[in-house]
């Protein structure tokens, strides 16, 4: 095999070669098919080789793919800022276009600083969130995040900014349940802040619903009002990453919608470009502009492709796409029809422990133990053998984080296309199946010493 100069997530592993993709399925080189069960990173809302896409990448290469934004705006970016905000809830009027998710978070971050700086507030510089969270891989966006994996190798350079539990009801910090728990789990958020001191805390930062770092653990009810309401009085900006779970993912344009939750700041990506282009945002209120409009003028922030007139009208082609075919309306209910099928692999699979999420941002946690809720023994490598005997069967799966730590147990991701038919959601629970009769041999196998 002739060698490889490309540096891939394991550098001794052997990966198909892609082809091609057309809708939900992706094609390598040896002309095997795969259902692509993740959207590859939740990424891929409107499918592969969508034709309008196509269409409008080469319309807008024809013109120009590149000015810088200190020189030029362009059509394609003026576009793509007036309908984002036609398309979100309250005064999220205003968007720096940025090229990925940690970019994004970073971005909000120094915002919602800048914004107290120019109020005349320059104590306020830290940004909290929670433990089990994911924001990005740049430093500044790895010290928000709560990922123990991601941050080992480089807690020396990080903040220590993750201060509170998720809202993970499955394992109860506490030990409770609803609704005898209060929701001490939002009300942990207080204590934080009266320790750190309101007077230094621009934001707190969180995943509507957690990606990778928690398998779409998804809050009760009232957990973001009494977030907000907190933040609020604390005097303390709000920020929604909604880099996983924004663009419809959910049924919504964004997920903090389900609970009537207007974040002061919205990070943007994944969905943004639906993986036809490096795109994301930072959403900002008309609030939060408003000194800054008034004072400096300009935010401390930028790259060299922000605002990139190619990736912008590319990812308008998108949000014309998700408005033409009415996909985001169709969401919820696909949602429904796919959890109530995996809800009938739950019942027959024991290893499966719960089931969660919105919409299409469903999170599989499995254990040994269904009534413990006991992990599997972390050299059983549970996460890593379901992906793989997955992806053999003709099916991708995102893994993700679980358990106490989010390092101690095991869970995947499945997170189709937008545009995922009812037909395929059957193929789609069908290979899932296959790939559980499997794994679970291999179980018995280990378990009777064979492997």
């Amino acid at each position: 095999m002739e060698q490889s100069f490309l540096i891939k997530p394991f550098l001794d592993a052997v990966y198909p070669t892609v082809e091609y993709g057309k809708g939900v399925f992706l094609y390598d080189t040896d002309g095997k098919k795969y259902l692509d069960a993740c959207s590859g990173a939740v990424t891929a809302n409107i499918g592969h080789g969508v034709e309008e896409i196509v269409e409008a990448m080469h319309e807008q290469a024809k013109k120009v793919s590149f000015v810088y934004r200190s020189q030029f705006t362009s059509d394609a970016a003026e576009k793509l800022a007036k309908k984002i905000a036609e398309h979100t809830p309250g005064d999220l009027n205003w968007s720096f276009f940025v090229n990925s998710g940690s970019e994004a978070t970073e971005t909000a971050m120094k915002i919602a600083i800048q914004y107290w700086q120019e109020k005349g507030i320059p104590t306020k510089t830290k940004v909290l969130s929670r433990w089990l969270s994911y924001h990005g891989i740049t430093l500044g966006a790895l010290s928000m995040s709560g990922h123990p994996g991601r941050r080992a190798r480089f807690t020396p350079l990080l903040e220590d900014l993750p201060v509170i539990h998720p809202p993970y009801c499955y394992r109860c910090p506490f030990k409770l349940a609803m609704p005898e728990c209060g929701y001490l789990c939002a009300h942990e958020l207080e204590t934080a802040i009266a320790r750190i001191g309101p007077d230094n805390i621009a934001a707190f930062i969180a995943e509507p619903i957690v990606g990778a770092a928690g398998a779409a653990i998804t809050p009760p009810e009232e957990y973001y009002r009494i977030i907000k309401d907190i933040c609020t009085r604390n005097n303390i900006l709000f920020i929604a990453d909604e880099v996983m779970s924004g663009f419809g993912r959910t049924g919504k344009m964004l997920a903090c919608e389900h609970w009537g939750i207007i974040p002061d700041i919205v990070v943007l990506g994944k969905g943004m470009g639906a993986g036809y282009t490096p795109i994301a945002a930072a959403l900002v209120s008309d609030r939060i502009i408003e000194p800054i409009l008034s004072g400096s003028k300009s935010i401390m922030s930028g790259h060299t492709l922000s605002a990139n007139p190619q990736a912008c009208a590319v990812s308008l082609a998108v949000l014309d796409y998700l408005d033409k075919q009415s996909v985001i309306s169709e969401v919820e209910a696909k949602g429904v029809y796919l959890l109530n099928q995996l809800k009938k692999l739950q019942q027959k699979y024991t290893f499966i422990g719960d089931l969660r999420g919105k919409g299409l941002l469903i999170g599989l946690e499995f254990v040994e133990d269904r009534a413990e809720k006991r992990s599997f023994s972390r050299t059983v490598n549970v996460t890593g053998e379901l992906v793989k005997i997955a992806q053999q069967q003709g099916l991708l799966l995102y893994p993700a984080g679980a358990g106490d730590t989010g390092m101690s147990g095991d869970a995947v991701l499945i997170a189709p296309p937008l545009t995922i038919t009812k037909r395929e959601i059957d193929e789609l629970v069908r290979l899932l199946n296959q790939s559980f009769i499997q794994f679970e041999r291999k179980l018995v196998l280990k378990r009777d010493g064979v492997e």
